[in-house]
């Protein structure tokens, strides 16, 4: 196992003043990876990524050597390389710090990764909020096509190499590979149906694979100081540094370099710890599409294969912590809210499953919550769980079914008191709601009316028989 604790791999460059000038860039290393690059085999390329053991940054943490590896050759098609810079994960916030300091990291590795699997045109699907990151990439561009780091003939090697930056409307699901591809296109943004892969059939029907922000920019490093550098932090499994994104209750959140397989605590007290000496109640590994887990897990090794273990996963790399203050049903139903509202519509488990999940969210949290509301969230969460197009639908049910595991017994006292406990949300009996019974169909649920709120205890699971 290699060295763990804080690390700077990535953003050493970061506290170099005027870095995204090209000039500076160059001065501190920068395009030294694409020199050796261009004296090497795309072949090998791929190889030393292989060897470094990089996985993707942005949620699945697949092996980028071997995605570049399943690029099909010679099909008589242009081959496409496209970095997903959209980042839409609550919680996520490290690609845009990233190409806002260190904009020409972003592009040496994209020109880097063209080489290795012969590809002449790349693409940056940019989140369309990302204004200033946007300004500084665009400069960055303009820089390195004047000093022929791009073009038609990359620092004369005689080889091609064309970047565009293409502007996302801010839509969470263009974070989903073959939707970012539709968008792309010029169509709305929507989950193609794989088997065929992106890898044979992408980008306007050619070979193509799409890598997060830091998954491409890690590539020069390991050109430039090799494989062994990558290696010496991190475990066998999950090599290298990540880029932690920590927010929440924590007295200095922000984004941080750690080297995988540093335990969790040691992250938060590096952080500063709990804000105003609060004690750790939950936390999310990898943004809010990825299992809560309790406290009682905090010591877990941040890696890829220890998180998992532990019932959750690394995701994007986003550190969300919780104190006892916080109401695990008022946040799990602010998620939900949003997954309900970011659902491209596409297959109908992901978007009616939200819309009614949001609304048992609704009851329970405002008081007006019953005790089949529990097996009823359960029971959604599994038929939308694996039945849906993309990982939208079952990163929404993730926080739910793994809130539901760990603190069920706040869920129940939410449906007891008939409130939440915590005074997070105001008790709102007078609010009707929309039924979706069992027996099939809709019906309206007319609001409480102090007759019947004369004693909350006794109203409490009675506003409608049957399911939601």
């Amino acid at each position: 196992m290699g060295a763990t604790g804080p690390a700077e791999a990535l953003t050493v460059r970061y506290a170099v003043e005027n870095v995204h000038d090209i000039d500076v860039y160059e001065q501190h290393g920068g395009y030294e990876g694409l020199r050796v690059a261009l004296d090497m085999a795309p072949e090998d390329i791929v190889q030393t990524v292989k060897d470094a053991g990089v996985r993707g940054r942005g949620g699945a943490g697949f092996p980028t050597g071997m995605k570049w590896s399943f690029v099909a050759q010679g099909t008589g098609k242009p081959i496409y390389i496209v970095c997903n810079a959209d980042e839409g994960e609550p919680g996520t916030f490290k690609d845009r710090e990233l190409m806002e300091r260190d904009p020409h990291q972003l592009i040496e590795g994209m020109v880097v990764g063209g080489l290795a699997i012969n590809a002449e045109q790349g693409y940056i699907y940019l989140r369309g909020e990302f204004a200033h990151a946007g300004r500084r990439l665009a400069k960055a561009m303009r820089e390195a096509y004047a000093k022929g780091y791009l073009g038609a003939d990359v620092l004369g090697s005689g080889k091609r190499f064309d970047l565009t930056i293409h502007r996302g409307a801010g839509a969470y699901i263009c974070g989903e590979e073959t939707a970012l591809l539709d968008s792309l296109e010029g169509r709305r943004g929507q989950p193609r149906l794989r088997p065929p892969f992106p890898a044979a059939h992408g980008l306007y029907g050619c070979p193509t694979t799409v890598n997060n922000v830091e998954s491409i920019t890690s590539v020069p490093f390991i050109l430039r100081h090799g494989v062994e550098w990558y290696r010496q932090w991190g475990t066998e499994k999950s090599p290298g540094t990540k880029l932690m994104c920590i927010s929440g209750e924590v007295e200095r959140p922000g984004n941080y370099e750690f080297a995988l397989g540093t335990p969790v605590s040691e992250m938060l007290e590096y952080c500063g710890g709990m804000k105003d000496g609060r004690e750790l109640k939950f936390w999310c590994p990898g943004g809010s599409s990825t299992p809560l887990l309790p406290a009682s897990k905090a010591d877990t090794p941040y890696t890829y294969e220890d998180i998992q273990e532990a019932g959750s996963l690394l995701g994007t790399g986003a550190l969300m912590i919780f104190s006892e203050q916080t109401c695990v049903v008022d946040a799990v139903w602010g998620w939900t809210r949003f997954y309900e509202h970011e659902s491209c519509g596409k297959c109908t488990p992901c978007r009616e499953g939200s819309y009614w999940l949001s609304q048992i969210y609704q009851r329970i949290e405002t008081g007006n919550g019953r005790e089949e509301d529990l097996e009823l969230l359960e029971d959604l969460c599994d038929n939308i769980f694996g039945r849906v197009f993309c990982a939208l639908g079952d990163g929404m049910t993730s926080p739910i079914t793994s809130s539901l595991k760990y603190f069920r017994d706040e869920y129940v006292e939410h449906i007891r008191q008939g409130r939440c406990p915590l005074g997070v949300t105001e008790s709102r009996r007078d609010i009707g709601v929309v039924e979706f019974t069992r027996a099939g169909g809709y019906e309206d649920v007319p609001p409480a009316t102090p007759e019947t709120l004369s004693d909350p205890a006794e109203t409490v699971g009675t506003s409608a028989p049957g399911g939601a």
